[in-house]
């Protein structure tokens, strides 16, 4: 009984964080209580209180005074790790979350789509687009439309902190949206890393299945140096980020057309499609499915960590409109 106390207790800690870490502004008792209720959690003022103390003692949240609290570092790394058994599977229901939400007709041009978000330090921002280049230049992106938020303000649910730049790509969950929307049901299997070889697409060197992960792979796989995207945008071979999708071997024809029409408005990342129950660079494939291989939206960013940068990374991070990404090149 006390163990499942406890347990919910730091659950409940946790959605106050989280609560935090998606507004600009400090927050108080009243605010908080309303914004757990999003996260199906039902707290009273007092007893919202209450759990703030916890949070003060141990260095998470720092109080205002009367402007409420705000979230510290240490707040955000626990935020990141806690409960991570819980959090098995997050990543699956986290992309079929966006790919629901997704609202973006590629043809209108109007809508809502998925973005990774990455925060640079502010002095560092200049660096990071030099660095990123080669990966845009050589197609390796989802998409050349990006983003940029100055301290403050948020790209899909990040709130930039005080010192830093908020740098947003195009994420891949995108394309399951749009075909979503178009009545093409996608099974998204695994994110990976793609050996390429002469500019073609070979192997994956390594997988983590969404079903079974708590952490994105494109961040852990960016975290533990395994890629070399440079490498491949400089000469055609190297090791990227890329994900497995399937679709009905029968929707081929509508994906065709969806891939052009997302094409003509700047994004792309389909990297190859095979044929009905055919493998896909040594990836067995469904009976009567068509295996998929996207880019992965940080492919650029992978660059920028390459060349030793500093970043913070948040793959699907949240939605934009689509009217707020501007041109990498115009930067």
């Amino acid at each position: 009984m006390l163990e499942a106390e406890t347990r919910e207790t730091e659950r409940k800690i946790v959605a106050i964080l989280k609560v935090l870490s998606e507004s600009s502004e400090p927050l108080g008792s009243i605010h908080l209580a309303r914004g757990l209720e999003n996260h199906g959690i039902h707290l009273s003022e007092r007893a919202v209180r209450y759990h703030l103390k916890m949070t003060d003692e141990r260095g998470f949240t720092r109080p205002l005074g009367r402007d409420g609290r705000t979230i510290t570092p240490q707040g955000q790394e626990e935020l990141r790790v806690a409960l991570a058994t819980d959090q098995v599977g997050f990543v699956i229901e986290r992309i079929e979350l966006l790919a629901f939400q997704t609202t973006f007709n590629p043809h209108t041009r109007e809508g809502r789509l998925p973005v990774n978000t990455t925060i640079f330090p502010k002095n560092d921002f200049r660096k990071a687009l030099d660095a990123m280049r080669p990966a845009f230049e050589a197609g390796l992106a989802a998409s050349h439309l990006v983003t940029v938020a100055e301290e403050g303000e948020k790209i899909g649910d990040v709130v930039i902190p005080p010192g830093k730049i908020g740098f947003g790509t195009v994420c891949s969950v995108t394309v399951n949206g749009v075909l979503l929307k178009s009545g093409i049901p996608m099974e998204s299997r695994f994110g990976g890393i793609l050996e390429v070889r002469s500019h073609l697409p070979r192997r994956f060197v390594a997988i983590v299945n969404y079903a079974g992960s708590s952490l994105d792979p494109s961040e852990a796989y960016i975290r533990a140096h395994m890629t070399s995207v440079r490498e491949a945008a400089t000469t055609g071979s190297g090791r990227i980020l890329a994900n497995f999708r399937e679709i009905p071997a029968l929707a081929r024809p509508m994906l065709d057309e969806i891939v052009q029409a997302l094409k003509a408005v700047g994004i792309g990342g389909v990297v190859h499609v095979g044929n009905a129950s055919e493998a896909v660079c040594q990836i067995r494939v469904g009976l009567n499915k068509l295996g998929m291989i996207l880019l992965g939206g940080m492919n650029p960013i992978a660059v920028a960590e390459e060349a030793g940068l500093d970043a913070s990374n948040t793959a699907n991070s949240g939605l934009i409109d689509f009217e707020e990404l501007v041109s990498f090149y115009d930067l």
